[in-house]
């Protein structure tokens, strides 16, 4: 039996776009004479249609795509996932279904068992669980068709009191396929695979693995579906953040050895990758072309700009560099050159008339109080007023340049530096874009030395440096690490040799900056714990605050 895998980017609610995509693979799977081509968890709406679920019209065209999909499926047959009715008259509305489409129909429909619901996961908010189980027969084969948390009770610490396989293979199925919608993170490759080998083993079945590629706002799935031998051996695995399709022989995979796999990206290649695909998909998705951006001379807007002049082209973004009494030479001087390694448009804009402006306004107000955050502020919101302006003017998106470290702390300014409709590194720590900047210079330098080897700085006041206000980035990005991703509490981070007044200051700030993570633009996801829908935090909270 040839089974064909579809690594498709969705587009969340586009039903033409996502049908057409699915007809178009299904019929390059029959020229090529496959019996069954495989698409990914939830591909008619794409992936994750949220509280889109919650109206019948959403789910109903979900449905009419599915149809229109069958229809093609006539000498050969199709799994695709979308979302059902549920027709009983107790329990949620909703399943998260696999279809199979064969002779022209709706053969039959799948329903997922395991609902996550941690994280940026909220399944359980709509579908009800399966609880029947039944292999598909096709071919003279027995299929145990699973939808994505199907397969990954078999950690060490099983979520569910289920195991979906476990009650399949009781059927004697002959291969595992596996239809599913898992989000890249920079550590879930790995974790992914290990899961994916224990089932194959478990069970000792060929198992072909389909997951979704493409950015769905802050979501980046990186794609890697992949096939395995009953031994767990990757015999094949599909591109990296990109789409890809490809044909596999049933018996061929049941007796191919483990494969030296072509593609082994670095954490910050990976990274790096996922970043710039979620921007492209970001501006594409919504139909916008041209980005803007305030460009400090500071290395994280540099590594912005470098980000967005790959995944935009460098002729699409705007550099705005916007200066003020504070600002060093070397910070425009640093910006000008970067621009021009890029070929990136740019114009220099001063707020000294503007920010003067304000002070005057505002100096029968401040009652002759001392220069203070008040004014540092100001001067970032001023910036934000005219790069909001030049983005309302012509219709740009603004690309937000905070870091993971910055926005964890509330080192930024709301309605200033903290603007924007994508946050880029908003999920990577400061050492992280160091770490990014070195790779963008691979091969040569594209963001100027200075800015990398320079003392971060805000340049708000005179001799202002980051460093003034916050702990060493490589010290304060562990203790963040720690209790953001690792959700260590202060004891358990002092035992590890931290300095407790330092600890206990940091998850303060952490904690009590909550109010301005809540105003923040969507941030592109690629830890384990990303400020954003997957970590929800009270504003008015006492804990460690």
């Amino acid at each position: 039996m040839k089974i064909a895998l579809a690594q498709i980017n969705y587009h969340i609610g586009n039903f033409t776009s996502n049908r057409d995509k699915i007809i178009s693979h299904i019929e390059k799977a029959k020229k090529a004479n496959v019996d069954l081509v495989v698409f990914s968890e939830l591909a008619i709406s794409g992936y994750p249609p949220r509280d889109f679920l919650e109206f019948n019209d959403f789910v109903k065209q979900c449905n009419k795509s599915a149809e229109e999909i069958a229809n093609n499926c006539n000498g050969i047959a199709a799994i695709v996932g979308l979302p059902t009715f549920n027709p009983n008259e107790k329990g949620k509305p909703l399943y998260n279904s696999a279809a199979f489409l064969k002779d022209g129909k709706i053969e039959s429909l799948t329903h997922k068992t395991l609902l996550p619901n941690y994280d940026i996961f909220d399944e359980y908010r709509y579908f009800e669980p399966n609880n029947t189980f039944e292999v598909i027969a096709f071919n003279g084969k027995k299929i145990a068709l699973t939808i994505c948390e199907d397969l990954w009770n078999v950690q060490d610490n099983p979520l569910y009191t289920i195991n979906p396989m476990d009650e399949l293979v009781e059927q004697k199925p002959d291969l595992i396929i596996n239809i599913a919608a898992s989000p890249y993170n920079y550590h879930q490759t790995k974790i992914r695979k290990e899961v994916l080998k224990r089932n194959a083993e478990k069970y000792r079945l060929p198992l072909f693995y389909v997951n979704h590629i493409g950015a769905q706002t802050e979501l980046l799935f990186d794609g890697g579906s992949l096939v395995m031998n009953p031994k767990g051996e990757i015999v094949e695995e599909l591109k990296y953040f990109e789409e890809d399709f490809q044909i596999f022989d049933l018996e061929e995979i049941e007796n191919t050895t483990d494969k030296t796999l072509t593609e082994d990206l670095s954490e910050t290649a990976s990274i790096y990758k996922a970043l710039v695909m979620g921007v492209r998909n970001y501006f594409e998705k919504l139909g916008f072309k041209k980005a803007i951006l305030g460009l400090s001379g500071g290395i994280d807007s540099a590594v912005t700009a470098a980000i967005a002049a790959e995944a935009l082209g460098s002729e699409n973004v705007y550099n705005v560099l916007l200066p003020s009494r504070f600002s060093s030479g070397h910070s425009v001087d640093d910006s000008l050159e970067l621009v021009k390694n890029y070929g990136m448009p740019h114009d220099i804009i001063e707020i000294e008339d503007a920010f003067n402006t304000f002070e005057n306004t505002l100096k029968p107000y401040f009652k002759d109080l001392p220069f203070n955050v008040a004014e540092e502020n100001l001067q970032a919101r001023t910036r934000g007023v005219i790069l909001m302006a030049l983005s309302n003017k012509f219709g740009y998106i603004l690309l937000n340049t905070s870091n993971k470290s910055e926005a964890a702390v509330g080192y930024g300014t709301l309605y200033g530096d903290m603007n924007g409709g994508l946050s880029v590194i908003g999920d990577a720590y400061k050492t992280q874009v160091f770490e990014l900047a070195r790779y963008i210079n691979r091969n040569g330098e594209m963001i100027p030395e200075n800015i990398i080897t320079k003392p971060p700085s805000a340049e708000l006041r005179p001799d202002q440096k980051d460093s003034d206000s916050l702990p060493d980035y490589d010290i304060l990005d562990v203790i963040l690490f720690q209790y953001i991703e690792e959700r260590k509490g202060p004891k358990e981070i002092i035992a590890m040799g931290y300095n407790e007044k330092l600890v206990n200051r940091i998850l303060k700030l952490v904690n009590t900056n909550e109010y301005k993570r809540y105003q923040t633009p969507p941030i592109l996801r690629i830890s384990t714990k990303a400020f954003g829908m997957g970590r929800r935090m009270p504003i008015v909270a006492k804990y460690l605050s």
